[in-house]
Parts: structure tokens; sequence; C-alpha cells
């Protein structure tokens, strides 16, 4: 009889990896992948990055519309999120995730060595981009960042509440805290309804361990920022209740870059590309124009000596 250990590893949802595309961590863990692939040759690579909680599914129009750009879309679910292994929503190092970005784009950077490569990041996805190029800042054409994690919201990590949760972390590391409330995810109820229903969607508490991280990882993005030279844009609501906006603005007016850009949408809530139909039509504009503004102009026939 075949060992247990001899068994095939599954997704959480029980679906064999050999089934899946995916990629295995340093850690051993196999992380779910998705690609966008256009027909032709690809003019530059786009990770997505997510945001926590969520999967790499609900960008599937993002992805589309970059690819009918020919632009070669790949992103995969973090450790601990959809259709990748590690224990929900629990890190032990958020540098995993940068490391796990890091490795995936390094993959598909080896089989197309010569394209610009540009990061999308969302909410804890945009400080996960934030922290990758900040790592390799000479990697990068360009970073967009939908509603970002810049910095936890100061009217509710106040100094009493951050040592009690230090204080928790020590002893209580696994308590549960508050869930993410969906209805601030999007004005467009259809949206949120989707949102709730979808089963690779984390729907429970976060824990203090986790929130520990997202502080962490906030710490670090203030420290990188004035050195931070990469080009960026950055696309946030002002009526954002889960990152909020002023992180936005401070990084947009605290790094070095000279190619930045700072949209603001009145009224928007956090998942701006889920939006009302009007505010995610011009997300998608802003997105495809921002990077195909800064691919490298096409050689023509006789520039290559043909």
């Amino acid at each position: 009889m075949p060992e247990p250990g001899d068994a095939p590893r599954r997704s959480p949802q029980g679906v064999p990896y050999s089934e899946l595309r995916h990629i295995v961590n340093a850690d051993g863990l196999h992380l779910f992948c998705r690609s966008w692939e256009p027909a032709g040759p690809p003019r530059a690579l786009v990770f997505i990055a997510h945001g926590a909680g969520e999967h790499s599914g609900p960008y599937e129009e993002i992805a589309q519309r970059l690819k009918e750009l020919s632009l070669l879309v790949f992103a995969h679910d973090h450790v601990g999120h959809g259709q990748s292994e590690g224990e929900r929503m629990n890190i032990r190092d958020f540098q995993v995730y940068i490391r796990d970005s890091l490795q995936h784009i390094d993959l598909m950077k080896s089989r197309h060595p010569e394209l610009p490569v540009f990061i999308v990041g969302h909410s804890m996805g945009g400080a996960i981009s934030i922290l990758t190029a900040s790592e390799r800042p000479g990697d990068f054409a360009g970073v967009v960042l939908i509603a970002p994690m810049v910095q936890m919201n100061p009217d509710s990590a106040t100094p009493f509440k951050v040592f009690v949760a230090k204080l928790l972390n020590h002893i209580l590391p696994s308590l549960p805290l508050g869930s993410i409330d969906s209805k601030w995810i999007s004005r467009d109820k259809k949206q949120v309804e989707a949102y709730d229903s979808d089963e690779l969607n984390y729907h429970g508490r976060l824990r203090v361990s986790f929130g520990m991280q997202l502080m962490g990882a906030a710490e670090r993005i203030e420290r990188a920022i004035p050195s931070i030279s990469w080009p960026f844009l950055l696309l946030h609501g002002d009526a954002d209740k889960l990152c909020d906006i002023r992180g936005s603005k401070m990084m947009y007016e605290n790094t070095a870059s000279s190619d930045k850009k700072l949209k603001i949408y009145e009224g928007g809530y956090h998942a701006l590309h889920h939006d009302l139909p009007e505010v995610a039509e011009s997300v998608l504009k802003e997105v495809t124009s921002w990077i195909t503004e800064r691919l490298p102009v096409a050689k023509t026939p006789q520039q290559q000596g043909l």
C-alpha cells in the first residue's frame, strides 16, 4: 500500500495540484497560479497582487483588458488564500508574500528576459507591491496601486490600541479580531453580493498576529517611502473605510519619484475596480493607459535592420 505521504497534494478545495497551475514556494507550499497570455508576442509582463482575504480570480477583467493590449498578465493566490496552501489568513512573516511574488516574477522573467515588468496591487496587495518594488527598484517599469494599504488608519491604530495589540500578540496571537465588512468593498450591491458568495474569499475574523504583520508592513513602507523613485500610479476612493486614503496621499507627497500620479475618486469605496460601473470603467482605462504609455516603442522593420 502507498504511504500516506505519497498521496497527491491537494488544494484546500480538494483539487490535486497536478490538475492546477501552480508554483511551489521556498517553504514547499503550493501556490495556485493564473496567467492571461496574448495571442501574439507580449510587449510586457504584468504581475497582479491581490488583497487580504480574497484571491486572484476577481482580477479577470483587469487582466483581460491588459491581455488585449498584448501584455502577459500573471498572478497567484497568496499563501493562506484562495486555492493556495497555507493556514487561512495567517502568516509568520509578511516578507513571505514579497518573497513569493519575486519568485513568480523571476520565473516569468526567465521566460521573457527582454520584457519590462509592471506590478498591479490592490489593498494588502498594494503593500506587497510597494515592498516588492522597493526590494528591487531597478527591476520594474512601474507600479499601479489601487487603494493600497500604505499605513494603518490613525483613528483605529491609536498608540494605546497598538500597545494592547502587541501585548495580545505575545499572549494570544490567535485571538480573533474583527472581520472585513463587505459592505465597504463597493457601492455596487451586486459586487458586494459576489464578494460574499465567493467561497474562495475568507469570510472569517482576522487574528491579532495577522494584524501585527500588517502593522509591521506599514512601518516598513513608511521607512521605504523617502527612497522610492520608481514610477507609480495611485488610485484611491475618498470614502474608502478599509484602507486609509491618507496613506496614499502621504506616499504621493513624500516619494522621490518624478513619474507619479494620484487620482482620487470622489465617494469611491475600497475596491475601485469593482465599484460603480462608471468608476470601475474609469479605473480600467487609467490602469491600461498608464501602463501602455510606459511601454518601449516598438521598433520599425528599418530599425530592426530588416
